[in-house]
């Protein structure tokens, strides 16, 4: 990192964190390599080198759920049987006792980070939320036998584990499929069509990609306070951010939105449009191109007038190599 003439970030929590956490780039400032190296002074986080460039959403895939003319009428019927009355053991866990309610929805794969489970948990305990939602999850697998991933396969046992504990059964839908670019978009506007909301309770979320393409499509996002997230949302005005370890505060906090949209539908229009209308204006492809570009031409004149001396840097780096990491991780490669 030293070494390099500049470095793209896409959030500034990665490289500084926050006053609560550590970035991901400051763990690099000071750090031990038991019995190999001590680091007390490893890189300048506020260097000119470090760059804020988030990515941008595929506005082919990720565009309003108002934009009725360019959704697709098969497409939609299809994927609304899916996601809400489809009765399929291969592809489907429950049956919805009401289909009509608030979908409470979800998507991502069983990991640990993803915290899935304790979502499920979440609307659990809470049955108040459970009188005015339905949670929807789209998960990869629903059987133990069909991966391979022993951290997928045990969170899968935990979900059952939950459901069962709970008795979510008619309240909560779990679906095992994988989508399509295509039909991620178009499940994002399905649910916006019914004003739902879409929880993101990962443990730590590095950007949140994911996030940004939800809020453009219109989507009421609840994500993860821990990394990117909190930087895409403006907490209440265009999103919230919810702490995905607190679930009593997390079910307080849909709740509370949930009940007011139902009393006023105009409060979720309001957040819904406010997060279009953040994403166009800070996370486009063509944002991210134009800064990229225009860094680009910026460093580039700077290396060109500075004339900095780097030959002492880069052969520092490059006897550390040689000398100090090539040997060992020979020796780890050799242990294993």
């Amino acid at each position: 990192m030293n070494s390099a003439n500049f470095v793209l970030s896409s959030s500034y929590q990665e490289i500084v964190g926050t006053p609560d956490s550590v970035g991901q780039y400051e763990s690099y400032k000071s750090f031990t390599m038991p019995d190999l190296y001590h680091v007390t002074s490893g890189i300048e986080l506020f260097s000119p080198k470090f760059n804020i460039v988030p990515p941008g959403v595929n506005e082919a895939y990720f565009f309003p759920y108002t934009n009725t003319q360019e959704r697709l009428h098969d497409q939609q019927i299809r994927l609304e049987e899916l996601l809400f009355t489809l009765e399929d053991d291969r592809q489907v866990f429950g049956k919805l006792d009401d289909p009509s309610k608030c979908p409470w929805f979800s998507m991502a794969r069983l990991d640990h980070v993803k915290n899935l489970t304790g979502l499920a948990e979440c609307f659990g305990k809470s049955a108040e939320l459970q009188s005015h939602c339905n949670l929807i999850l789209i998960a990869g697998k629903l059987r133990v036998e069909d991966t391979s991933d022993r951290e997928e396969a045990a969170e899968i046992v935990k979900l059952y584990d939950i459901i069962n504990q709970y008795n979510l059964h008619g309240k909560i839908r779990w679906l095992g499929v994988r989508l399509s670019k295509t039909d991620t978009g178009e499940v994002y506007r399905l649910i916006g069509d019914r004003q739902g909301v879409f929880v993101q309770p990962a443990l730590f979320e590095a950007f949140g990609l994911t996030v940004l393409e939800l809020m453009v499509t219109g989507l009421l996002t609840f994500a993860t306070m821990f990394g990117g997230p909190q930087e895409i949302i403006q907490n209440g005005v265009n999103g919230f951010h919810v702490n995905p370890t607190q679930l009593e505060e997390m079910a307080s906090i849909i709740l509370d939105f949930v009940v007011k949209s139902e009393q006023d539908p105009l409060v979720w229009q309001a957040i819904s449009q406010k997060a279009i209308e953040r994403v166009y204006n800070a996370y486009t492809w063509k944002i991210h191109t134009t800064r990229l570009l225009s860094l680009a031409r910026i460093y580039g004149f700077w290396n060109y007038t500075s004339h900095e001396n780097r030959e002492d840097l880069l052969r520092y780096v490059d006897v550390l190599f040689h000398l100090l990491f090539k040997p060992r991780a020979k020796q780890l490669l050799a242990n294993n």
